[in-house]
């Protein structure tokens, strides 16, 4: 294959795939229907042309008929009046006009013949544009409607060159969105941190006041840490104290009785960190004074 039929072929298939894209099959029939149409015309107007040529050819016939006749009179007059040289050229020019008069029959029959075709032509082609009609309009409703399907479906999953637009119109502004809140935040940290100035407040932020005021913030924190420690520390003791009234108690209720330790034992086995006047005082044992 030589270049030139090469760069033929594809520039006729560039064509082909470029027109293919640009037809509508709707804009397709309709054209097909008018060209049927301007046929129909065709047709019906080939008919009657060739009705007038046959009523032309039968007024001739006519104008012939009644010619004939009247030579025929005017040859039978001659003769009563003794005139056969007169009778001879009417009865020739009679055979005259009647031999026209034959022609002309003869080509009615043909005209008449051809109108018939035409005719028959014309209705058969009538009942095929009827026919197109109809089902070009089946067609027609088809195709928009398979192309409407064709439009939502693509709309509902996002494959459609409008709805492709208008998802990546709503991604990028999610993304500036998120970025402008991303620089909110860096700022707002910054500006927290001394890092940037107040412009709009007119006045440049302090170090030192600022660490001072951390450092107060500190010492708010330890004294609060502070007064915390004293409330347990001071809840301690009460607990512990609970806690030993249950373990006697529980103790006397299953153990039995023994005789109390002197005050002495008593002052050596309290435990450490709790007063005495906290602990239980001792039952007094026999012969001994309150």
């Amino acid at each position: 294959m030589g270049v030139m039929k090469r760069v033929s072929l594809v520039f006729k298939a560039k064509a082909n795939k470029a027109l293919d894209k640009m037809e509508d099959p709707r804009e397709t029939l309709d054209y097909s229907y008018q060209r049927q149409l301007e046929l129909l015309t065709k047709v019906r107007r080939g008919v009657a042309d060739v009705a007038t040529s046959r009523k032309r050819v039968e007024l001739q016939m006519n104008q012939l008929q009644q010619q004939a006749n009247k030579l025929e009179d005017q040859a039978r007059k001659a003769l009563g009046m003794g005139r056969e040289d007169l009778a001879r050229a009417a009865l020739e020019r009679k055979a005259s006009a009647q031999g026209q008069l034959n022609d002309l029959q003869v080509q009615y029959a043909q005209l008449q013949g051809e109108e018939e075709k035409l005719t028959v032509a014309s209705q058969r082609l009538q009942s095929k544009v009827d026919a197109f009609r109809t089902r070009k309009e089946t067609i027609k409703a088809t195709y928009t409607a398979a192309e409407a399907q064709t439009r939502i479906n693509e709309a509902f999953s996002g494959i459609s060159e409008e709805m492709g637009d208008v998802g990546m119109a709503i991604q990028r502004a999610e993304d500036k969105t998120a970025q402008m809140q991303a620089r909110a935040g860096a700022i707002d940290e910054l500006m927290a941190s001394g890092a940037l100035d107040d412009a709009v407040g007119g006045s440049r932020r302090d170090d030192i006041q600022s660490e001072l005021d951390m450092m107060a913030a500190s010492s708010d924190v330890e004294r609060e840490l502070s007064r915390l420690k004293g409330e347990i520390t001071a809840s301690a003791p009460k607990q512990l104290e609970g806690g030993a009234n249950g373990s006697s108690q529980s103790q006397e209720q299953s153990a039995p009785y023994a005789p109390p330790p002197p005050p002495q034992a008593q002052a050596q086995a309290q435990p450490a960190g709790i007063p005495v006047s906290d602990l239980p005082a001792a039952e007094p044992q026999d012969g001994e004074g309150p």
